[in-house]
């Protein structure tokens, strides 16, 4: 490619120097021909946009927070049951010291005491000393019961 060879000697460094700047990066603008071109922004569009993802973005945060909230309330109900099933077993009668870890049957004689047993409903032979099952638990750690089958 051939093209016109510049004249450096008439080239005017004073006008050159007045169309350019020393330091182009802080020029709001092109600070000559070959620059890059600079479009104004719609500053109302990028706020619109910038506002939508950041309501996407917590409408996400706020449903996990609330999927977080309804197990907890879900935990928190469990625990609740296990106390009070746990109070119920605790004023029966005991014959026995129970172990953690090991299932027991909760039954309601016919004059609605409550007592704890070692042995299954389906185990029991003809003379069954129970009016009603009421559940198959198993002692905790922590001293409360879990209701492993629930009959009432």
């Amino acid at each position: 490619m051939i093209g016109k060879k510049i004249d450096v000697e008439k080239l005017d460094l004073e006008l050159m120097k007045e169309k350019t700047t020393e330091n182009p990066g802080i020029l709001p603008y092109a600070h000559h021909s070959g620059s890059a071109l600079i479009k104004p922004e719609d500053k109302g569009k990028i706020t619109g946009r910038a506002v939508a993802a950041m309501h996407s973005q917590t409408d996400m945060q706020m449903a996990q927070i609330y999927d977080q909230m309804q197990l907890l309330a879900e935990q928190a109900k469990k625990i609740k049951a296990r106390v009070e099933v746990s109070e119920r077993i605790y004023q029966a009668s005991i014959s026995f010291e129970p172990l953690i870890n090991h299932r027991y049957f909760l039954y309601q004689k016919t004059d609605g005491m409550d007592f704890l047993s070692m042995i299954a409903p389906e185990e029991w032979g003809r003379k069954k000393d129970w009016a009603h099952f009421i559940a198959e638990i198993k002692l905790l750690a922590d001293h409360t019961w879990e209701i492993l089958r629930d009959n009432t």
